[in-house]
């Protein structure tokens, strides 16, 4: 007997009135009915220009309901769809086409102007636009007849590849994460029951659908548990809260950059949020000080953790466990293990730090055309992640950051969320990053970059600059009551910004040659 997997199917029959997406800032809604109808007519459009099992269909878009529609118009055909991140040049984009070659690509009117720039190399691309709201340019209205033949075949296997996602890293050029229709099955699924949602819960999802974080973490799980999904095109701080007010929502996944600006909102301190059941921070280990600034409040906070190849979820904690355990993502979800490695592959003792390694059926499946790569991530059945933790007593676990952020300095190890989670806690600084330098001395020299409130006097209107002596000797002053001498900052640099990558995290490496530049610059 043959099994129907596609779900938003049964939805709609179960509650086809009931509300699956709403625009945030125009409050158009999809019902369930009308997201499966949408995408069953895209996917009768896409059959007829050719699209068939294995074949790549792009999207060039902001947040919207499209990702939705097209997403599952591809598992119709068994086609994979690729999301796009529009933040990136069209240098770069032209890179993901070059890698992914895609037989179709859709951009939405917004960005129009960009389709001179873009490279379309043989016949076979079609550059098609997308109107918003519509699930495609087509040439007539399908049938119900044809709509139905396009889904003759229920029993598709698990294990076709139905999305790849292109990882956000800060190095190197990005991947295509294949995820299997079984992995995001799965990572759904783990997700309602770990996390107990259901047909009640609103999500407002506003970080980039192109983005696992946007797409995985609570849109496809709030939608596969029935509930209602508040899209926003991109962030703002104002918008995001009166979203989360005016639809009442009951949960949100931001990443700590997004916190931290709206924290600082006159109205975050005004409004109750009585309805939300979780703040959720991903994406990025969030600093202490935004969990200060929810428990002041009596607002469920805590954080997470999950990457492209796995997922994204991966951990489960209560908030009043989080509440307790500052930075403690809590224990592997029901249906995923997670083992804690040294160099030599051997688990390691509690309180012991090593390498995550993730264990399920929600892992990707490769990297697109990069055997080495995916051979190096996944190994024995597991994905090494290159993240540090460790566990306690109780199970429970905590990330220390990537491997290769780990400093060693006069052969000491330093982990720089360590250090700043301290340096966050200096009332004047509102962001912070620790870095390691080439140093001949002391191997890695440990650096703090920060930015301060501008209110403070002394501080410099330069875009990079060593920050005044009397406020770094505060600051280091600081440290050393918290920290061990060896993880003090030798030297601390004023930045009017930190740079972020595409996907809203503090860019490590840019921060690094931005330094460098200005030392060069100094020298000359």
């Amino acid at each position: 007997m043959k099994t129907e997997w596609n779900w938003l199917k049964k939805r709609a029959a179960y509650d086809p009135r009931k509300t699956a997406i709403i625009e945030g800032e125009t409050g158009k809604t999809w019902s369930y009915l009308k997201l499966m109808e949408e995408s069953l007519d895209c996917a009768q459009y896409l059959s007829k220009q050719g699209v068939k099992k294995g074949d790549r269909v792009a999207l060039l878009a902001p947040n919207g309901v499209e990702y939705l529609v097209l997403l599952f118009a591809c598992r119709e055909l068994e086609a994979v769809f690729v999301p796009f991140n529009w933040r990136l040049s069209s240098h770069e984009l032209n890179g993901l086409i070059a890698d992914c070659k895609p037989v179709l690509l859709f951009i939405h009117p917004s960005f129009h102007n960009r389709k001179e720039e873009l490279t379309m190399e043989s016949t076979e691309y079609e550059l098609e636009s997308w109107a918003k709201g519509q699930s495609a340019k087509r040439t007539e209205q399908p049938s119900k007849s044809s709509n139905s033949a396009l889904a003759n075949n229920e029993d598709i296997p698990l294990d076709n590849p139905w999305m790849m996602i292109y990882t956000g890293g800060t190095t190197g050029k990005p991947k295509g994460a294949v995820l299997s229709y079984r992995a995001v099955f799965t990572n759904a699924v783990n997700t309602i029951i770990t996390w107990g949602l259901c047909e009640d819960d609103v999500t407002l999802t506003v970080l980039p659908m192109f983005h696992t974080g946007g797409m995985n973490a609570l849109t496809l799980p709030v939608l596969h548990a029935g509930g209602t999904v508040v899209i926003y095109a991109q962030f703002d701080a104002q918008s995001v809260l009166d979203g989360l007010v005016n639809y009442r929502c009951t949960n949100v996944l931001m990443v700590p950059t997004m916190y931290r600006a709206f924290v600082q909102l006159k109205d975050f301190k005004e409004a109750s949020f009585s309805h939300m059941k979780v703040f959720l921070s991903g994406g990025a280990p969030c600093p202490v000080s935004i969990y200060d600034t929810f428990a002041a409040k009596g607002l469920p906070f805590k954080e997470g953790y999950g990457l492209t190849e796995a997922g994204p979820n991966n951990f489960f904690i209560h908030p009043d466990v989080a509440k307790q355990k500052r930075g403690s993502v809590g224990k592997p979800m029901l249906y995923n293990d997670i083992k804690l490695v040294n160099e030599a592959g051997k688990e390691v003792n509690n309180g012991e730090i090593g390498e995550m390694v993730i264990y399920g059926d929600h892992l990707f499946q490769a990297y697109w055309q990069k055997e080495k790569e995916t051979a190096d991530a996944m190994r024995n059945g597991g994905l090494y992640t290159g993240d540090l933790a460790y566990k306690d007593e109780d199970g429970d676990f905590f990330i220390l950051g990537r491997k290769k952020e780990m400093l060693i300095t006069g052969g000491e190890n330093v982990y720089p969320l360590e250090v700043e989670n301290i340096i966050a806690a200096y009332p004047p600084v509102l962001e912070t990053a620790v870095v390691g330098l080439e140093d001949e001395k002391w191997g890695d020299k440990v650096v703090a970059a920060v930015v301060m409130d501008r209110s403070r006097p002394g501080l410099t209107e330069a875009d990079v600059a060593e920050i005044p002596h009397k406020e770094a000797a505060n600051l280091k002053e600081f440290c050393r009551q918290k920290l061990a001498s060896y993880k003090v900052p030798k030297q601390i640099y004023l930045f009017n910004e930190l740079p972020k990558t595409h996907v809203g995290k503090i860019d490590k490496k840019a921060i690094i040659d931005r330094i460098q530049q200005r030392k060069r610059i100094h020298k000359s």
